[in-house]
């Protein structure tokens, strides 16, 4: 009986214990921050106690740490590559405003800050005044309107960081790309992340503050006026369950206003956005890490290293694929043993180890070169099933006999109303022509008929006829939409810039991820240059024509693309540039000049023509880019004219 095949372990499993470890240092930093914020709330009425972490500064931390421990859930579950691609930002809110996933964040950070808000209204002192229930006089019992307005301030705090937090994409996991290492370029000078994250804590501080201060005036003012005696009648209704409350849902006559609840409340407020942004930088910092475990690739543990690298480049999802990448792009530039075993690794089930990774990465970069070609045309329709002929019953010749009375009279008309009834029946149920296609171009022909019938017989002056022919209108049309749009607050939600237009058609929709592209031109190119001192075999030589040609048609088609891409009527700043796409033309030129370099004596040998060669270096040629100057406005107002009409 032959042996049983070795199973090859899915790259995943290297991956997210990576993951996980990354997530659990990202945790402790905030367990820390908790502690330390936990001490800024604490009676300093003993030396040991206020501090000692057993006892209730360790409560304390808990209780801070389980408010933030749902962001981090949040994070995990939430977390994507690529950039969210859209022609602008209302097209961008169209697609992620109404669904599941925006509640959700959002109602995970509302929880988040009232699990806060609790924890600090039961750590202050009694003599704040901050306990949900207060004593009047005697026994009566009353519902303290200052713990209720701390609340809904962080809790209105948590909503608006839910919209921030989606505005800005914060899901979004940066991974690196790999570029050529330059002459006397050490191996391990990039930063620390902890290095990082002490140039990023002045920033923190600042935003922390700014967002604390700017919720806590807006609810001090405004908010809490209307949201007052709603909040407080459902308050009071629910504590009715445990004390003996007055039965008015109505608030005091006179709210609990003071400059010194609105310090504590920006206070509170900036603890808890500290916790929030603290651990958003250090998630951001933290899988930002290149896919390395002790100076080694992640798929260096396995039995089958190579194996299982090909089994997350092959992966159908974004992440597995994109850290998979990444990894092989390092491997390329800087683990000479692990990249000789490429090349040697030849008997494979699928085909050689080089073979696989050639025609991996050659679809990825191709697939730039589909969505090109694609746009602008309709999807092709699906494939037709073939329709299995039923059989159909004879027809009758003659119809069967009637069994109604025939002495029954006709039953009489119902007049008008039954007439406009089965008018409209028809005109709704009939096929063809809907109602608007009927009867708008007789209701045009109407208006330009009584037009044209007012001004033969002079019944309107001449600012009046000018006033209503189509040309002023049109120019009035025209000059509110630009009012709109000039507008530094509404008018950039509806702009579709140029940048943003190129990179949503050239990386594809929802997300784009441009280090998947970028890391595949520069493993693909490096290991082909590596191929002549590494490889024994002569496998890569066979690929090197396709991978130049390949290069060389996606750099052109590209920068075709975006040099022909016409600009939006709606984009005012009228600017071409667009930085996803420069880089990766960028990382295709120096992968295609690399390969012009090592293989250009050789392209004889290799069956390249001259106008191979010729078109390769053209293409391979960086271009100096020149400074564009903003047009004026009125050059956009020229060009509107062919998309208004397109808008008609």
């Amino acid at each position: 009986m032959p042996p049983a095949a070795a199973r090859r372990v899915p790259y995943k499993d290297f991956l997210q214990p990576a993951l996980q470890r990354r997530f659990a240092s990202t945790a402790g930093l905030l367990l820390g921050i908790a502690y330390i914020e936990a001490l800024t709330i604490s009676r300093w009425d003993h030396p040991l106690w206020p501090w000692f972490p057993i006892g209730l500064p360790g409560i304390r931390t808990v209780a801070i740490f389980c408010s933030v421990l749902p962001i981090i859930i949040l994070r995990i579950a939430h977390s994507h590559v690529g950039i969210r691609t859209s022609n602008s930002p209302f097209d961008g809110l169209k697609q992620n405003a109404f669904t599941f996933a925006t509640l959700e964040i959002i109602l995970t950070f509302a929880i988040s800050s009232w699990l806060f808000s609790q924890t600090y209204l039961l750590s202050a002192p009694a003599e704040a005044g901050l306990s949900w229930i207060t004593t009047l006089s005697g026994d009566r019992l009353r519902l303290n309107e200052r713990a209720l307005f701390y609340t809904v301030n962080l809790v209105i705090l948590g909503i608006v960081q839910g919209i921030l937090h989606i505005s800005l994409d914060s899901d979004r996991m940066l991974l690196g790309t790999v570029k050529p290492k330059r002459e006397g370029e050490a191996n391990n000078g990039a930063v620390s992340g902890w290095e990082k994250l002490g140039e990023w804590t002045p920033v923190v501080v600042v935003h922390s503050g700014m967002l604390s201060m700017a919720v806590a005036l807006a609810n001090y003012i405004v908010f809490y006026h209307f949201l007052r005696r709603f909040v407080y009648g459902w308050t009071i209704h629910f504590f009715r369950i445990f004390y003996s409350l007055p039965k008015t849902n109505l608030p005091p006559g006179q709210a609990p206003w003071s400059v010194w609840m609105l310090g504590r409340s920006m206070w509170a407020g900036f603890l808890l956005c500290l916790l929030w942004y603290f651990g958003d930088i250090a998630f951001r910092l933290q899988l930002a890490k290149a896919p390395l475990k002790n100076n080694q690739p992640l798929s260096a543990e396995s039995k089958d290293p190579n194996g299982t690298l090909l089994n997350g480049l092959k992966s159908k999802k974004p992440r597995i694929a994109a850290f998979a990448m990444w990894e092989l792009a390092l491997i390329a530039r800087d683990f000479d043993v692990r990249r000789k075993s490429i090349f040697e690794d030849i008997d494979r089930k699928d085909g050689p180890m080089w073979s696989q990774i050639y025609v991996t990465c050659l679809s990825t970069i191709k697939a730039l070169e589909q969505r090109i070609d694609t746009y602008g045309k309709p999807p092709t329709p699906p494939a037709a099933k073939p329709e299995v002929a039923t059989p159909q019953p004879l027809a009758k010749i003659v119809p069967p006999p009637k069994t109604d009375d025939v002495f029954i009279p006709a039953s009489p008309s119902k007049g008008v109303r039954d007439s406009l009834g089965k008018f409209a029946s028809s005109v709704t149920s009939t096929p063809g022509k809907t109602p608007a296609e009927v009867y708008i171009p007789e209701a045009k022909k109407m208006a330009r008929a009584a037009t044209e019938y007012l001004m033969s017989k002079n019944l309107l002056q001449k600012e009046q006829k000018e006033a209503i022919s189509p040309q002023a209108v049109n120019s009035l049309f025209q000059n509110l939409l630009f009012r709109i749009l000039d507008m530094p607050t509404i008018g950039p939600l509806f702009q579709q810039p140029f940048g943003r237009r190129l990179a949503t058609i050239v990386l594809g929709r929802p997300y784009g991820e441009l280090s998947l592209y970028v890391n595949a031109a520069f493993a693909l190119s490096k290991l082909a240059v590596s191929s002549l001192a590494e490889d024994r075999y002569g496998n890569v030589q066979r690929d090197v024509p396709a991978i130049i040609r390949t290069f060389t048609a996606v750099i052109k088609k590209l920068e075709k693309f975006r040099d022909t891409l016409p600009m939006h009527w709606t984009d005012l700043k009228r600017s071409r540039e667009c930085p996803e796409v420069d880089e990766l033309l960028d990382a295709l030129k120096d992968g295609l000049n690399e390969l012009i370099e090592a293989f250009g004596q050789y392209s004889s040998d290799l069956r390249l023509t001259r106008a191979d060669m010729r078109l390769a270096k053209e293409a391979a040629e960086k271009k100096e880019k020149q400074p564009q100057q903003p047009e004026a406005l009125t050059q956009a107002r020229a060009d509107v004219q062919p998309g208004m009409e397109q808008l008609r």
